[in-house]
C-alpha cells in the first residue's frame, strides 16, 4: 500500500490530526491501529488487510482499552506499544465500583435508542444524555418501533424537550430506510455508538447500518408486550463498518445506569436551569425554598416544568453520591464516596 493510500485508509477509520500530533519522533516507524474488539485476554485491531490480533506485553490490562481506541503497534510483530489519548470516551461507574467501566472511545455521535412504547422514559433518557454530554459526543435520540403506532410525533416532541438543540429521529429499525435516516451522522470516518435498554432494537439497527449477513449479524431479542422490556442479546462490544463509510460500535444493554462524574454533562442537559441559577438572590441557592430563587419563579410562571426540576435535583444528588473524591496525603490518595 502506498503512503497516500495508507493515509486515506486511516482517515476512513477516523484518524485525524488530533491523533497524528501525539506521535513522538522516535515512534514514526510504528503503525496506528484502531481497536475493533476487546476481550479479557486479547485485543484486535483493524488494518487495511482486515482484522489483526495485537500482541500484548505482560503489563497490559485489556480492561484499560475500549473499542474505538487508537494505538501504536510494531509493524512486524503487531505488538501493541501504547494507546493514544482519546478525543471522547464513553464510560460509566457500576454500583460498588470506584473504577469507571469503559464502553467506547473516540465516538463522534451517540445514538440513544428507545422505542415508541412503555420503554420511553424521560428520566432514563436524561441519564444517557448526561453520559453523552460528559463524554464529549453528539447525542441523537433514536425512536424505534415507530411503525407500531399511528403517530410518533408525541414521542418526538417530548424527546426534543429533554435538551436544547437535541436531534430526534423516529424510524423502523428493520426497514431499509433506517440507514438513510441516520446518514447525516454516518459519513466517511465518522464513528457512532448505540446505547439503550435491552430489547429496544439496538442490535437490529447495528445489523441494518452495517449490512451484516445472517451469520455475522448481532443476535436480536423480542420485547415483552406487558412491560416493553427485553432480554440482553449483545454481550460484547465491537466495531463494524457502515456502508456509507462510517463505523458503528454496538454496546450491551444497560440494566442500570448510575450517574457519576457527570457534573458538566448535567449542566448541559439542564441548561435552562443552569442559565437561571445566576439570577437567584443567593449564590448558593438550592432552588428549593430560598426567597428570590429565579428557578422557582420560573416554575411558578409555568416556563419551567416542576417534574423537570425534580429530575434535575435527583440526578445532581445521585452524581454527588456516586462520584468518589480523592483523599489522603499526596502520592497516597484513595477514592472515597462523597459525604453530605
Amino acid at each position: 500500500m502506498t503512503e497516500s493510500a495508507d493515509t486515506a485508509f486511516l482517515a476512513s477509520l477516523g484518524w485525524s490530526d488530533f491523533f497524528a500530533s501525539q506521535i513522538e519522533p522516535h515512534e514514526t516507524d510504528l503503525i496506528p491501529r484502531r481497536i475493533a474488539e476487546v476481550h479479557r485476554a486479547r485485543l484486535s485491531g483493524i488494518s487495511a488487510a482486515g482484522p489483526v490480533r495485537l500482541g500484548l506485553a505482560h503489563k497490559i490490562n485489556t480492561a484499560d482499552f475500549a473499542v474505538g481506541d487508537w494505538v501504536l503497534a510494531d509493524p512486524r510483530t503487531h505488538l501493541l506499544i501504547r494507546r493514544l489519548d482519546r478525543r471522547t470516551v464513553l464510560q460509566r461507574r457500576t454500583e460498588g465500583r470506584h473504577v469507571q467501566q469503559l464502553a467506547a472511545a473516540n465516538v463522534d455521535t451517540l445514538f440513544i435508542v428507545t422505542s415508541c412504547n412503555a420503554d420511553f422514559s424521560p428520566a432514563r433518557l436524561e441519564r444517557y444524555l448526561a453520559l453523552a454530554n460528559q463524554a464529549g459526543t453528539n447525542p441523537v435520540i433514536v425512536l424505534t418501533k415507530a411503525d407500531t403506532i399511528d403517530d410518533a410525533s408525541a414521542f418526538e416532541q417530548e424527546a426534543r424537550g429533554l435538551q436544547r438543540g437535541l436531534e430526534v429521529v423516529a424510524l423502523n429499525g428493520r426497514s431499509a430506510d433506517a440507514a438513510g435516516a441516520l446518514t447525516p451522522w454516518c459519513g466517511t470516518g465518522q464513528t457512532v455508538a448505540l446505547v439503550g435498554s435491552s430489547g429496544v432494537g439496538k442490535s437490529t439497527l447495528v445489523n441494518t447500518l452495517a449490512g451484516l449477513s445472517h451469520e455475522a449479524a448481532q443476535q436480536t431479542g423480542e420485547i415483552r408486550e406487558s412491560d416493553a422490556k427485553g432480554r440482553h442479546t449483545t454481550t460484547s462490544r465491537s466495531l463494524h463498518a457502515i456502508a456509507g463509510g462510517g463505523w458503528v460500535i454496538d454496546t450491551p444493554g444497560m440494566r442500570t445506569l448510575h450517574v457519576s462524574d457527570a457534573s458538566d454533562g448535567i449542566d448541559t442537559l439542564f441548561s435552562e436551569i443552569t442559565d437561571l441559577a445566576p439570577l437567584c438572590r443567593f449564590r448558593d441557592c438550592t432552588h428549593d425554598h430560598e426567597p428570590g430563587c429565579a428557578v422557582q419563579a420560573a416554575v411558578t410562571a409555568g416556563t419551567l416544568d416542576a417534574d423537570r426540576l425534580a429530575r434535575w435535583r435527583k440526578l445532581l444528588d445521585e452524581n454527588v453520591s456516586n462520584t468518589p473524591v480523592q483523599t489522603g496525603p499526596r502520592g497516597n490518595k484513595i477514592s472515597q464516596k462523597k459525604k453530605y
